[in-house]
């Protein structure tokens, strides 16, 4: 049988394990911890939900010696402020009997605080890649001392569009240094970075990409448009009891907003919603009502889908089916986690059918169908991505094509087609005085003028 023990770490790690419960470690934590702690570069695949974090700390703080010096040795790269504030924490509950300094920085906050955080000095720093890049060229933070670089949820990184940040951060890292990277997908981009940046990396698969937790039980419903999806969404949720802890996965924040407001109408004081547009605190602050029981429905988009590590989460509810089947897998990755039991609905449209039909061929499963309850209104109220586009017959919204063109249309004339070219003189002065051919014949000019 599989045991923490297995790995002879040290006492302080092992009391923090026992203090957190922990009694064996999750496969992916089981087939990363020698890879990690031989020092090769690695990606590891495991789904959401199977303990990521634990698995590439683990051998981390296994190996990391007491320090004072300020560079940070260890930096940590996520895609969103809650997982940096998420991946902080974990941390520390890891390191409660080690002497490890940790720092969280993200944007959305004072530049300011963060550069008299890492002047204090640390160990490791967890940051998003915009402020991490921020802080670096202010000279507020050095990476030249980093030999661990951790790149968590690398597919979420790419499709936030952050390889442009990435690539200017591993230019200003050493080269010699360990690169860990983790991701629940394997996708082509993540291939391409590695195949650009990264030589011998390893990989470490421990489930195939894209499928489900066995542990959750997953149903869909053919819903007609928007409004009729808030009304069988209010039906459901009126058994609080089995619906007790709800997330609402939408696919923007003005449709995140329309939902809170439709809920909130009907469910007072239990409804919360977080998205890109919200403040730090009020983000922060939405995920701790709701992880504490004081609201039992989140509202949010995929933005957090990866940000949000919250316990026991009775149901996932995909309120939109989202295009890319990927994130239908970290959606419901939020629910039915350590082993738990959870719940997965998706409530698509015609138009949304295709997206459905893509996931279930990531997944190779049919997810079980279910009529719509006699107790819920269709309703024929449209938002406005629904309403029907009308064009006006004789006012065409395109420009016709080359071969529809009328007879009034013509070339320009030859005369129009002239370009400026600055006027003669000008043209004649250019050619008369030319550059020097070298920066040192200072009399060239005056030698091409006299001829």
């Amino acid at each position: 049988m599989q045991s923490f023990h297995e790995f002879s770490l040290s006492k302080q790690l092992q009391y923090a394990i026992d203090d957190l419960g922990f009694k064996k470690p999750t496969p992916i934590q089981y087939q990363a911890y020698s890879a990690v702690a031989s020092g090769s570069d690695i990606i590891g695949i495991s789904q959401t939900g199977t303990g990521k974090t634990l698995a590439y700390m683990l051998p981390i703080l296994q190996n990391l010696k007491f320090s004072k010096e300020i560079n940070p040795r260890v930096l940590i790269m996520v895609p969103t402020r809650e997982l940096v504030v998420q991946v902080v924490e974990e941390i520390e509950k890891f390191t409660s009997y080690m002497n490890t300094r940790v720092v969280g920085v993200y944007g959305g906050v004072n530049i300011n605080q963060h550069k008299q955080l890492v002047a204090q000095g640390s160990d490791i720093v967890v940051a998003t890649p915009g402020r991490l890049y921020d802080l670096v060229l202010s000279r507020a933070l050095q990476l030249k001392a980093i030999k661990k670089l951790v790149i968590d949820e690398v597919d979420v990184m790419l499709d936030l569009g952050f390889r442009f940040q990435l690539i200017n951060i591993f230019e200003l890292l050493p080269n010699r240094r360990q690169n860990i990277m983790f991701s629940a997908t394997m996708t082509d981009d993540i291939e391409k970075l590695i195949q650009d940046f990264f030589r011998g990396t390893k990989k470490i698969s421990v489930a195939v990409s894209g499928t489900p937790l066995d542990n959750i039980k997953q149903s869909c419903y053919a819903v007609p448009n928007f409004f009729t999806k808030v009304n069988l969404l209010k039906e459901l949720l009126q058994d609080s009891n089995q619906f007790n802890k709800v997330l609402v996965f939408v696919s923007n924040k003005r449709s995140a907003d329309l939902l809170f407001k439709e809920l909130d109408n009907f469910f007072p004081n239990e409804v919360c919603v977080i998205h890109s547009n919200k403040t730090q605190n009020y983000r922060l602050r939405s995920i701790e009502n709701f992880d504490e029981g004081v609201h039992r429905i989140l509202v949010t988009t995929d933005v957090m889908a990866r940000g949000i590590d919250l316990s026991v989460i009775s149901h996932v509810i995909n309120f939109d089916t989202p295009s890319f089947p990927e994130n239908y897998m970290h959606r419901i990755g939020r629910t039915g986690r350590a082993e738990q039991e959870g719940t997965s609905i998706l409530l698509y449209t015609e138009k949304e059918e295709e997206y459905k039909e893509a996931i279930e061929a990531l997944m190779n499963y049919t997810i079980p169908f279910k009529e719509i309850p006699e107790t819920v209104q269709i309703s024929t109220q449209l938002i406005k991505e629904e309403q029907p586009k009308i064009a006006e017959r004789n006012n065409p919204h395109k420009v016709p094509a080359e071969e529809e063109r009328g007879a009034s249309f013509h070339e320009k004339s030859e005369k129009n087609k002239k370009t400026n070219q600055g006027g003669s003189y000008r043209r004649k002065i250019k050619q008369k005085y030319k550059k020097p051919k070298t920066r040192g014949d200072k009399n060239y000019n005056r030698r091409n003028k006299k001829r």
